[in-house]
């Protein structure tokens, strides 16, 4: 299925590298309004102890103000987020390549962060996840997590990470499968965006 492509565009006349001017460049894009910040959801009954409670609070309250669900909830990144599918990832994707330099830019899809065995979170380890928060490590060891602001989160205490990962586990586990990773010179069959956030037009 072919979807328009959501692109978010920042524009830098540097050198000469573009010759149209801005507002050339953004005739065949309209924006939208992305979503910036998303309640987040709330930990299911009996899935802590009293004693953990005070961390689950804790992970959910750094969960909604580190904006997570901007980016792994469906159609936040749009501006039109699916709320049946908070931090269930995102089928809008990150290019991670320029858009306006290549035709066909790399693409990643925000993935499921819920605590779903077959396509979120719930196989891996507590240090598997907290790699990921901090250090943009992926499950199997890769580097790869390239749209993740893990370098704004590197330095995040223990306690803090230990608290969003004790959250994460608490939440409602929602089977969402995301597009793969798109390679750059490769067609992107979801849409996209890219920084500041313009949709391509119909």
């Amino acid at each position: 299925m072919k979807c328009s492509r959501l692109i978010v565009i920042v524009v830098l006349l540097a050198g000469g590298c573009v010759t149209e001017s801005p507002k050339d460049i953004l005739n065949d894009y309209e924006e939208v309004d992305a979503t910036t910040v998303l309640d987040a959801p709330t930990s299911k009954p009996g899935t802590f102890s009293p004693q953990t409670r005070a961390i689950v609070a804790r992970g959910e309250y750094l969960v909604e103000i580190l904006a997570c669900g901007s980016c792994h909830t469906d159609g936040a990144l749009a501006g039109d987020p699916d709320f049946d599918r908070t931090l269930a990832g995102s089928k809008t994707g990150i290019a991670f390549t320029n858009p306006l330099g290549e035709e066909r830019p790399g693409v990643i899809y925000p993935p499921n962060i819920t605590p779903d065995k077959k396509t979120g979170i719930g196989d891996w380890t507590d240090t598997q996840i907290a790699n990921a928060i901090r250090a943009g490590i992926g499950r199997h060891g890769s580097r790869r997590l390239v749209s993740m602001p893990w370098r704004g989160y590197a330095k995040i205490s223990e306690d803090d990470v230990t608290a969003i990962v004790g959250y994460l586990r608490t939440i409602d586990s929602v089977r969402h499968q995301v597009p793969d990773e798109v390679q750059p010179g490769r067609i992107a069959s979801y849409p996209f965006v890219y920084y500041g956030v313009y949709r391509s037009k119909p």
